[in-house]
């Protein structure tokens, strides 16, 4: 795993743990508490659904973008520099199809029900905040793999570096000599400069 994705899933789990420390600081609350709670929540977190939903799919779509501003830089970027772009695609893609099913999940008609017993509103009621913590984690640990992304694009082709470690190198010594193992460490301290 690179520094990228490391330093994305670190701040996307230390914003989720602040979120759902927020909702634990609260305390625990009644059935009767909890659906009204719910029932007030309830909007605020079909609202996060929805930005989630937007914001990924749009970052989807413009990763295209991305992808055709990289083809079209003058260096030639390296097979880890399209493995970067994958992996941003494929969290964004779980965090858009976590959020429709989070949306649907919510919008059921769960407080107009008297057949519930009360305490499983308590129940619903943190498990609804915890999806909320879990998406707003996730979606900044996407912006943040995004942001390294991008600072390398921006770098080779706005800077147009061409001493870059994502940007391919004719190596004079073949694919097995001693660069290949050089190349490798200019990545991963590229990868810790982007901070």
């Amino acid at each position: 795993m690179n520094d990228i994705v490391k330093r994305a899933i670190f701040g996307g789990a230390v914003s989720t743990v602040i979120m759902g420390a927020g909702t634990y600081i609260l305390g625990e609350v009644s059935g009767y508490q909890a659906k009204e709670l719910l029932s007030s929540s309830l909007n605020g977190i079909n609202m996060l659904c929805n930005t989630v939903i937007l914001g990924s799919s749009t970052i989807l779509a413009l990763m295209l973008t991305l992808i055709s501003l990289s083809r079209a830089a003058k260096s030639k970027l390296t097979h880890s520099h399209y493995e970067h772009v994958l992996i941003v695609a494929k969290a964004d893609t779980v965090l858009i199809i976590a959020a429709v099913i989070a949306f649907l999940l919510l919008n059921l008609p769960i407080t107009e029900s008297d057949q519930l017993p009360s305490s499983w509103f308590s129940i619903i009621y943190y498990i609804s905040l915890a999806m909320a913590a879990l998406l707003g984690g996730g979606f900044i640990a996407v912006i943040t793999m995004l942001y390294g992304t991008i600072a390398n694009v921006i770098q080779i082709v706005g800077f147009r570096m061409t001493d870059h470690p994502l940007v391919e190198q004719d190596d004079e010594d073949g694919p097995s000599g001693g660069k290949k193992e050089e190349r490798k460490e200019k990545v991963k301290k590229a990868e810790k400069e982007i901070e």
